[in-house]
């Protein structure tokens, strides 16, 4: 019975999984006796490596031979045969239904090793509908309340920020409506809530194993669907929440020497500033409140508030910790696993394994000044309409000299609606490191431009000694989970800026789109990296931009599928085609951008991607993650979709040569 202490159940080759009794047993070697696999036979298996950290290793693997198994390729680490049994299927993942899916008892084992973490998806707002076995009136007045806030959909662990990629099939809002019914739609079908390594090597082996699809969700704060899918195992790693501060990081595998934080995967942008604060230190991290740090944001490259003057968050990385598709758990800093360090710091998400911690070196507390406006135009306001794009240019001409300065000027304009006009928010216009008079000197030419216009304007000016400050005070809360609204992103380069003719042609056409109904929300920052900074895989693009646009359509509830079609259509082929044709050869921010995107290789990754596809085919020969715009993401689709935007309601399969 020693053996059992450490060891887990496996039964089934791959080709029995449909056909396993639901009463599964282990057999012990020492005494012939049979066991039921129950929580008090199967321990989790997870071994303590360096006195933390909980993996799956190749002792507790060769263990399991010591019991009377029938197999036990399902949790092995890869190996060769694994890329032979894709002859076992028909070219797509394999799917409830299927002939090879996993049995429920399978799952039940899948849990045991687990330590039980495995959860069947309930979609969020299956607490609203009343025929639900999981209808709860109280959790639903909560959600309902809460339906716009990103800390709600980030505390559970399939909800999608975007629920128009997971088909709409079970929003609470419409649980009255008659005829509603709450789907999984394109929820996964099971979830591992993450605690430790050894269960992400788990569900990686078993998912890979078993053709199942895989994906990956932190805080769910995603615009192109990528942590949701039909069918899928979802890694949820949102409570991987340690936060180590180190006073002086000093590593072979890296220059730097200086302060650093450890972040875990589920950290997220407030945690991280305000451990970084109490430390004396600056770290930089996204925008949005509810951001995760460690996982796509940095795999994207990160813009932050602080990217004037550090640059992009994936240039702070020294070492990432990261459980690769073959289920070992490596290292990837300046030394050892070079080209995986490369690619996951603006290579994109859910494509080299599932990341469990990030160490990035710190900065600093500096002093921060800006100012904050709201501004409006239309028939009640003192600001005609062409007064205000007049002043927009005015602004806009600017870009360039500001941004040389550290300018992070983030703004949102919007159409008033059934008001004429439009209204101009500053969220706000901040400069790291500037005192307050210099900033007022730096803005004073376009104030007073304004003035001599007579543009009606009111700013209000701040100042604080640390970022943390600034960021809680001066910083929106995010509305997130909008339906019905499609959006995309474009990055404007310095060069267009250096010929008055392609200027005035870029600010004419910004104009035009946000004329045809788009809102705009713009940065004014530059990504360029700070002198020495290890070169990587974020996208060329960032490093001589001026300007960041994201831009988007929205449409009413209950159009038809014609009228829908044609205003995402809109938004990939139209709109977004226009700003194309001003930035030739320039790009979109993967993190922040439009599904559809044409050519997304070079858009989102540039000249970076033959090199990102080679470490891709070094790294998961087997194709064990996908997400829609990832590197290696064309050679399969989403069944049953429309063409004009891509769902995660189907089955992922591979596209036949």
């Amino acid at each position: 019975m020693a053996l059992l202490g450490r060891l887990v159940l496996l039964l089934g080759s791959v080709l029995q999984l449909a056909h396993l009794s639901s009463a599964q047993t282990i057999k012990s070697k020492t005494d012939g006796r049979i066991i039921e696999a129950n929580e008090g036979t199967v321990a989790p298996a997870a071994e303590q490596i360096n006195g933390s950290d909980l993996q799956l290793t190749d002792t507790i693997l060769a263990n399991l031979t010591q019991l009377q198994l029938s197999n036990i390729s399902l949790f092995q680490f890869a190996n060769e045969s694994d890329l032979s049994k894709r002859s076992l299927f028909d070219g797509c993942k394999t799917y409830p239904g299927d002939l090879l899916y996993p049995s429920q008892s399978v799952w039940r084992v899948f849990d045991l090793l687990t330590g039980g973490a495995l959860t069947k998806t309930v979609p969020i707002g299956g607490a609203c509908y009343q025929d639900s076995d999981h209808y709860d009136y109280a959790k639903c007045q909560a959600i309902l309340a809460g339906w716009t806030d990103d800390a709600v959909h980030a505390a559970d662990p399939t909800s999608a920020m975007s629920p128009l990629y997971q088909g709409l099939t079970c929003l609470p809002q419409n649980a009255n409506v008659s005829g509603a019914t709450c789907e999984i739609g394109g929820y996964p079908t099971y979830t591992v809530n993450i605690s430790s390594v050894a269960q992400i090597q788990l569900a990686i082996n078993f998912a890979r194993s078993t053709n199942v699809r895989l994906v990956v969700k932190n805080t769910g704060h995603d615009f192109l669907g990528k942590s949701i899918g039909y069918g899928a195992l979802s890694i949820w790693t949102h409570n991987l929440k340690d936060l180590q501060f180190v006073e002086q990081y000093s590593d072979e595998s890296s220059d730097y020497s200086g302060p650093a934080v450890k972040v875990g995967a589920g950290v997220n942008v407030g945690e991280l500033y305000a451990f970084a604060d109490k430390h004396g230190v600056t770290a930089v991290g996204g925008e949005c409140k509810g951001v995760g740090v460690a996982g796509g944001y940095v795999a994207g490259g990160g813009h932050s508030p602080l990217t004037g003057k550090y640059g992009m968050a994936a240039d702070h990385v020294l070492s990432i910790d990261v459980v690769l598709p073959s289920g070992r758990f490596v290292t990837a800093n300046a030394q050892q696993n070079q080209d995986l360090f490369w690619a996951l710091r603006g290579g994109g998400g859910a494509t080299w394994g599932v990341v469990t911690s990030v160490t990035f070196k710190v900065h600093p507390k500096l002093t921060l000044s800006g100012v904050t406006w709201d501004i409006a135009s239309g028939p009640d306001t003192n600001n005609t309409d062409d007064l205000f794009f007049e002043a927009l240019y005015a602004y806009w001409r600017r870009f360039p000299g500001w941004a040389d300065q550290g300018s992070y000027a983030y703004s949102q304009i919007y159409s008033r609606g059934t008001c004429a006009g439009y209204t101009w928010s500053m969220l706000p216009w901040l400069v790291p490191g500037m005192e307050l008079d210099d900033f007022k000197d730096m803005v004073a030419g376009i104030f007073d431009e304004w003035t001599e216009m007579g543009f009606d304007f009111t700013p209000e000016y701040f100042e604080h000694d640390n970022f943390y400050d600034t960021w809680s005070t001066h910083f929106p809360t995010e509305t997130v989970a909008n339906a019905n609204l499609h959006t995309a992103s474009r990055l404007f380069p310095r060069k267009n800026w250096e010929d008055e003719a392609l200027l005035n042609k870029t600010m004419d056409t910004i104009r035009s789109v946000i004329e045809d109904g788009s809102a705009l929300i713009q940065y004014n920052m530059n990504g360029a990296a700070l002198p020495d900074t290890p070169d990587s895989a974020v996208l060329p693009a960032w490093r001589d931009t001026v300007f960041y646009g994201i831009f988007g359509v929205a449409w009413a509830d209950g159009i038809s599928e014609d009228e829908l079609k044609a205003a995402n259509e809109k938004l990939t082929d139209d709109i977004m085609q226009r700003l194309r044709d001003v930035t030739p050869g320039s790009g979109s921010y993967l993190n922040e951008a439009d599904v559809m995107e044409p050519n997304f290789s070079q858009a989102f990754y540039g000249s970076n991607y033959d090199r990102l596809l080679q470490i891709k085919a070094a790294v998961d020969p087997w194709d064990t993650f996908w997400a829609p715009t990832a590197v290696g993401s064309e050679d399969w689709y989403i069944t049953d979709v429309p063409h004009w935007l891509t769902y995660q309601t189907g089955k992922l399969c591979r596209k036949q040569d």
